[in-house]
């Protein structure tokens, strides 16, 4: 009795991987979470790679549920992308699940080269928005444009091209565009779909209408902002750091993301988001959440992007301000930043174009470093 209950389960197993051995997004139309779990009991443990440290809770969490092995390791997005491709070629994978926030180049290198493959969970198809399902975003992250409150009752800046101004010259902290490929994506993304409300924000600052012979507005507001020395950082913690310490007479204003809002209640921070920024208060990406091709515990992996699409699954990241692509789940009150109460005032990524992002970024990154001055 027991060889053959044994049999039936690794059958299941063997059929329920064929689900993500294609390379191709496919929703199963009903989803047995008992039959998967049983089959992922007979699988070796797993390890889960994201760019954030709350990955370790959330697969010590998997783990306790449903009594299996789960490992979350924080790996940078560029270290991902090496480790994924260099285990898969040398048939020795080691990261079974990779939580990915470096959407174009997963697009551009991890899915074509069948390195990845994406996997919907069935009765999850009609809760994720379509475009965020092929490839599967497992949440939308934002940076934000922030102040000191502090030093300031509401936010000093009322519109972008503020930024340009000498007011604000050297007085600007964000992340370094040269070292994360999704300012340069940002970059990209204004250019294709912003462009139009950064004229628009010129005009409603100055008073006249934006003439530059830039190829965009987008492009003249962002060499105008690389001119006027920011400080550009190797992270979000120093962009806190400078906009949010308590006790400065002229704080930074920054952009950063919104996950260091923790950092109020940790570190005793007076960050705020500029909520009323014109025309947008910061820029949303998103995280995609694939499974290793060649991955020896396929059913485990499918288990956890399931469970990572539920509440349960995705609070962890909530708390840093992480908005759930599943539309049932509702943000927890308590998130620090307050970002879901602004959330239709960012400019949102939209993954359609995402290889053009990606084909695109030597020249962005080419366009700051050039008009970029300290």
């Amino acid at each position: 009795m027991k060889r053959n209950k044994h049999l039936t389960l690794a059958m299941m197993a063997a059929g329920l991987a064929a689900g993500v051995s294609g390379g191709s997004t496919r929703a199963e139309d009903a989803i047995d979470l008992d039959a998967l779990v049983a089959a992922a009991k007979l699988e070796k443990p797993i390890n889960i790679y994201d760019s954030t440290g709350k990955i370790v809770e959330m697969a010590e969490n998997f783990s306790t549920k449903y009594g299996l092995k789960a490992t979350g390791m924080k790996v940078s997005a560029n270290s991902q992308l090496e480790m994924i491709i260099g285990e898969s070629q040398a048939d020795n994978v080691q990261g079974d699940v990779v939580l990915i926030t470096d959407a174009p180049a997963a697009l551009a290198q991890l899915l074509p080269e069948k390195f990845v493959e994406n996997h919907l969970p069935g009765d999850m198809a009609s809760k994720i928005p379509a475009q965020l399902q092929s490839p599967l975003a497992i949440s939308t992250n934002a940076n934000v444009w922030a102040y000191n409150t502090e030093v300031n009752d509401t936010c000093p800046v009322a519109n972008i091209w503020e930024l340009t101004e000498p007011k604000w010259k050297g007085k600007v902290a964000m992340v370094d565009p040269l070292t994360k490929g999704n300012y340069t994506d940002w970059f990209n993304q204004l250019e294709t779909y912003g462009t139009g409300k950064v004229a628009a924000a010129y005009k409603a600052h100055f008073g006249k209408d934006l003439e530059t012979s830039e190829k965009s507005a987008a492009a003249a507001w962002i060499k105008a902002l690389a001119q006027n020395a920011p400080l550009a950082t190797d992270g979000d913690d120093p962009v806190a750091e400078a906009v949010g310490a308590p006790g400065q007479k002229e704080p930074f204003f920054g952009l950063l993301s919104s996950a260091k809002f923790r950092d109020n209640a940790d570190k005793g921070y007076k960050l705020g988001i500029c909520a009323n920024l014109d025309p947008w208060v910061g820029w949303s990406y998103i995280k995609l959440g694939l499974i290793a091709s060649k991955t020896k515990s396929p059913n485990t992996a499918r288990l956890f992007i399931h469970y990572i699409l539920t509440e349960e699954g995705i609070a962890p990241q909530m708390k840093d301000g992480k908005l759930p692509t599943n539309t049932d789940i509702k943000m927890p009150d308590d998130e620090p930043s307050g970002l879901l109460k602004v959330s239709d005032k960012l400019f949102d990524y939209n993954s359609s174009t995402g290889l053009d992002d990606f084909d695109r970024r030597e020249e962005w990154q080419d366009f700051w470093r050039v008009n970029y001055s300290k």
